[in-house]
């Protein structure tokens, strides 16, 4: 990885610009997400921003049509990362602002990471198996991927795109026992994206994207043919109803791996974990509650229950 221009000190203006824009980002697309936060002090509260920040920052380049270049657009943020954090190599604990050195062109979302990466202490490893799980869903990439037979081999996708974005989380929230919240935090981020992928299984049939085991959905009598039959009518079949039952039933296994996680997590920080397991949980739920005809529509959380959540997050604080 090359830095093309000198490095400079940032401004500390600039690492909160990008605090600012991870705030807005997640407060628009994360709504679930957002709730949650909202129950965390302020500065463990900034960290996640950045995190979902950044995350979403990738994931619009992956996932919305249009862009002209995106594998170059994933290289740039790639190296814009991971050049400033080799520049500022030392933790920085602490609640006071403090420089970086850059390149200047560098996006202030990734300074307001990095500001996290470093005040927290996150492990970069996590990051890169990040990136290369986002590269899994990119066309033109060389490791591009739509299908996934398995649950092992969904399993290794979601060790980058959700398993690490948990352990991202632990060192901001704070723990107990830092090695006992390793697994349950893993089977959190693998929770709530096996939430999503059953969620948004016609979303992302029009992408060309199918995240649900296939060797899984052919046990129950559901091939290719009858998902993008299904999303055109706008009805699930009754073998894919029971499959989406199936695949819920395999998640509530993971919520039920995570959830002895929330009481390693520090108190302060215990209520917001606890309204997020909630809430997404709820989704499955929702599923449910319409007999899984989920392929022509997305279900959410009504607003009413999001708040009774939090609310009821905060009086247990257990």
């Amino acid at each position: 990885m090359t830095t093309i221009n000198p490095l400079t000190t940032i401004d500390p203006a600039a690492i909160e610009r990008g605090y600012l824009r991870s705030q807005e980002s997640t407060a628009r697309h994360g709504r679930t997400y957002y709730l949650g936060t909202r129950l965390l002090p302020l500065h463990r509260r900034r960290g996640v921003y950045a995190l979902y920040g950044f995350a979403r920052m990738v994931d619009d380049v992956v996932d919305l049509p249009g862009h002209p270049d995106p594998v170059g657009a994933l290289d740039t943020y790639e190296n814009q990362l991971f050049d400033t954090l080799a520049a500022n190599p030392e933790p920085r604990p602490g609640l006071e602002p403090v420089e970086l050195q850059a390149d200047p062109d560098t996006d202030e979302q990734i300074l307001a990471l990095v500001d996290t990466i470093r005040r927290f202490d996150i492990p970069e490893p996590y990051f890169r198996a990040f990136m290369v799980s986002m590269r899994m869903d990119l066309p033109g990439s060389s490791v591009f991927k739509t299908r996934y037979r398995t649950i092992a081999e969904l399993d290794e996708y979601m060790y980058g795109s959700a398993s690490v974005i948990g352990l991202q989380m632990l060192p901001i929230l704070g723990t107990l026992d830092d090695e006992a919240a390793l697994a349950p935090a893993t089977a959190l981020g693998e929770a709530f994206q096996l939430t999503n992928f059953i969620r948004d299984v016609g979303e992302d049939l029009d992408r060309d994207r199918i995240y649900l085991p296939t060797d899984e959905l052919a046990a129950f009598g559901v091939d290719e043919a009858m998902l993008f039959s299904a999303r055109q009518s706008g009805v699930t079949p009754p073998e894919l109803t029971r499959a989406l039952a199936h695949c819920i039933a395999i998640t509530r296994h993971r919520y039920r791996l995570a959830e002895p996680g929330v009481a390693l997590i520090e108190p302060r920080s215990r209520p917001a974990i606890r309204a997020a397991f909630e809430l997404y949980r709820d989704i499955l739920g929702e599923i449910e509650a319409a007999d899984h005809q989920i392929i022509g529509r997305r279900v959410s959380v009504g607003g009413r229950r999001r708040l009774r959540r939090a609310v009821a997050a905060v009086v247990t604080r257990r």
